[in-house]
């Protein structure tokens, strides 16, 4: 058994783990870690525990040390340093006359690197771009073009919701969120109804997600043959969250529904689900779909 704690590099961001021998660190803590990048400043989101080793592809990293008074001191530098690589930035991207957007710098902690973060509509030949900040920065230069779920995180705002947008908040990694969830919850396919701050689905689709499939799994569809307490008919209409179905009985008229709980009723031919049936919607939304 391994003692590993989880580090954060960033506020919302991927967790990492750490082996942290005797040292004992608490989490709100700092600590120094080598990574693939350099050496970091990371802090302590995850308490210590005891991991079988062998579940960890890669051998795990140990941690360098408690981040010092100093370590925290080089850290506010960084973050001084890249108001000012942030407007030269800027400006040679202006001489050089490059459709991209810059979102956002990073210093690795020890400095041996500046990460600068930008969208683009397409491919932007950036390498006289680089050449130009090597000159001023006199370190290596990475310049790393990202999506528009990576922008909207990095950048923060508000969704349509009137809270915080769930990836600058807590979400540590984007995951696939389809036009089919939109469907089976029976949302609007109204673009700016079931869209983001960024263009894209709302990852929020994906929360209730699994709750929907479980009780998709339990309810006819409209269209199917049931047999009811009070009869044989057909289903009209659900209400997945109520449990409910409305059915048409064979001995109604065709305005006059009964309805029933879903547990009453007993499928005899399934009916055909219609929120998967109009490939026209998902043709219209797919780029939504889009990371």
């Amino acid at each position: 058994m391994l003692k590993v704690i989880g580090v954060r590099f960033k506020s919302v961001g991927k967790i990492y783990y750490f082996s942290c021998g005797d040292t004992r660190v608490l989490p709100g803590e700092g600590v120094i870690v080598e990574t693939a990048r350099g050496t970091e400043f990371g802090e302590v989101v995850m308490p210590e525990k005891e991991i079988d080793e062998q579940a960890f592809a890669i051998p795990v990293k140990p941690i360098v040390r408690r981040a010092t008074e100093q370590d925290y001191k080089q850290l506010e530098e960084n973050k001084e340093k890249v108001q000012e690589a942030r407007r030269i930035c800027l400006e040679k991207i202006k001489e050089n006359e490059l459709e991209m957007n810059l979102i956002d710098v990073e210093y690795t902690f020890d400095r041996s690197k500046i990460l600068f973060y930008f969208t683009a509509d397409g491919r932007v030949d950036f390498r006289q771009l680089v050449k130009d900040l090597a000159s001023v920065f006199r370190t290596r230069i990475e310049l790393r073009q990202i999506g528009v779920r990576d922008e909207a995180k990095m950048l923060g705002g508000l969704g349509i919701c009137g809270r915080q947008l769930c990836c600058s908040l807590f979400l540590g990694d984007f995951e696939p969120v389809s036009i089919k969830m939109a469907k089976e919850q029976s949302l609007s396919l109204n673009p700016t109804k079931i869209s983001g701050t960024c263009g894209r689905l709302m990852c929020c689709l994906k929360y209730e997600q699994e709750a929907y499939e479980d009780l998709l799994s339990k309810t006819p569809n409209p269209g199917a043959v049931v047999d009811t307490p009070a009869g044989r008919g057909i289903v009209a209409s659900t209400n997945l969250l109520k449990g409910l179905v409305q059915v048409k009985m064979d001995s109604q008229n065709e305005k006059v529904l009964s309805e029933f709980k879903v547990d009453e009723v007993v499928i005899i031919k399934d009916g055909r689900d219609k929120r998967m049936d109009d490939e026209a919607d998902i043709a219209l939304l797919k780029e939504l779909e889009k990371d």
